[in-house]
């Protein structure tokens, strides 16, 4: 049983309740005496805690001296947070002054650090968070930093170790956002798009995405009339309450003279494939590139011709895509590489197996690019590899061969190719994805107006 204090003064009372061997013991006395006297009956309710005899125990207690705890707590080493945003035309000295740092050495060390010295990147509203101590000394230092093209945001960290500084990056923990807007058309698309209103003006990746979309079906520049709309929803990411990069087009519905295009984004969480399809589950990509290289013109088509090397007349199996050497290549379409490496006359060749019974050849190669192996997965417009003149070349150029069921075949029979469709399983998933795409369609639609679904 535990003691029951009570101070009165500066005296401690510790009240002692009698055990329960003693309560035992009382009780079962009681109990005899009743049997003696013949007694029946039901044993009695212990008593209560409170209701039990105590006996009182007197404790001095020293209470605790206030100035000595006042000196232990300034003898406490103390660390204080400091957060600004960078302003303009600051500098690092001036930075380092809002946020209370007092370090030369620190300044030394972000100035000549490799990673640390991205830290001088940051741009104005850029927040910046640093922690000392007492005396100004730097513990620690971090920021957030983007590189300007929508990649992946990084969290950049000094941290003193001792007499010295270790900084390190990692990606950063962002909050997405789903975000919808809606337009209509009165001047041009960018006059639409730069509109302050629903939110402020879409960002350029999205007005892009958009043209991409939609570019197949809809002329731009010639296609647009007064009183067109369209809406978008789209990804956003954000790091303490600020936008650091726009993501892709989740959904997109472009209302052009009365026919309305529609396009959403499923990427099937089996698989892991992504593409744009229509709301019944159409691809909208085309299955394959038109061109492996970006830039480039063709000097020798799938046809006869006299072999640059043997001078024998005989059927060219491909198509050379004259580029200067380094120039990067770029898988035509999603699949797996099949084989890379030296093929003989092929020089450094990859084959890229895509679905059903077609692949892909690229010949010549200077070198492959990072990754590429045997059973590594691609997308289409990666980059597997860069213009050389190995094997059996004259000069710079990339050698591309399409093929069906392992035979060569001219790719122009095959560049309006639709994208891979969906299985049964992968189109049931899909079509719970559209359907709520649909729905966000339906909320920033503006009431009555007839339009025509395209086909």
């Amino acid at each position: 049983m535990n003691p029951i204090h009570k101070f009165t003064g500066n005296r401690l009372l510790q009240l002692v309740p009698k055990t329960r061997k003693a309560r035992i013991v009382s009780a079962g006395a009681v109990f005899l005496s009743m049997c003696a006297f013949g007694a029946v009956g039901v044993a009695p309710i212990a008593p209560d805690a409170s209701d039990l005899p105590v006996k009182q125990v007197a404790q001095d207690l020293e209470l605790p001296n206030l100035a000595d705890q006042i000196v232990a707590l300034q003898q406490d080493e103390q660390q204080f947070i400091h957060e600004e945003r960078v302003r303009p035309g600051d500098s690092l000295g001036s930075l380092f002054n809002r946020l209370g740092v007092n370090d030369a050495d620190a300044q030394k060390f972000v100035r000549s650090d490799k990673l640390a010295k991205r830290l001088l990147s940051l741009k104005t509203g850029k927040r910046i968070q640093a922690e000392t101590d007492e005396n100004g000394l730097l513990l620690s230092l971090r920021a957030t930093i983007t590189d300007g093209k929508g990649g992946d945001a990084r969290t950049i960290t000094v941290t003193r170790q001792g007499e010295k500084f270790v900084a390190a990056d990692m990606p950063a923990k962002l909050e997405r956002r789903v975000e919808m807007r809606s337009r209509e058309i009165t001047s041009s698309l960018y006059s639409a798009t730069d509109s302050n209103v629903d939110g402020g003006s879409l960002p350029d990746s999205v007005v892009n995405q958009i043209i991409e979309m939609f570019s197949t079906n809809i002329d731009f520049r010639g296609d647009l009339k007064r009183g067109d709309r369209f809406s978008v929803v789209y990804e956003t990411f954000w790091l303490d309450g600020e936008l650091v990069k726009t993501g892709r087009i989740l959904a997109g519905e472009f209302i052009n003279r009365g026919v309305r295009y529609q396009s959403v984004w499923y990427e099937d969480p089996v698989t892991k494939q992504g593409g744009y399809y229509t709301l019944d589950g159409k691809a909208l990509k085309k299955a394959f590139l038109k061109s492996p290289l970006e830039f480039s013109r063709i000097s020798s088509g799938f046809s006869m011709r006299v072999h640059p090397i043997s001078g024998k007349w005989k059927a060219h199996k491909g198509v050379d895509y004259a580029a200067a050497s380094g120039t990067p290549i770029r898988a035509v379409a999603d699949g797996v590489i099949d084989f890379a490496g030296n093929s003989g006359g092929y020089g450094n060749q990859v084959v890229v197996k895509h679905w059903s019974s077609y692949s892909t050849a690229y010949a010549h190669m200077s070198r492959f690019a990072p990754g590429v192996r045997k059973g590594s997965k691609v997308s289409q417009g990666q980059v597997i590899g860069y213009v050389g003149s190995t094997g059996w070349s004259t000069g710079p150029h990339l050698h591309y061969e399409f093929r069906v069921a392992g035979q060569a075949q001219n790719p122009e029979k095959f560049k309006s190719l639709a994208q891979q469709p969906l299985n049964q399983a992968e189109l049931a998933r899909f079509r719970m994805a559209a359907a709520e795409m649909n729905h966000r369609f339906s909320l920033l639609a503006p009431s009555g107006g007839n339009t025509m679904m395209a086909r």
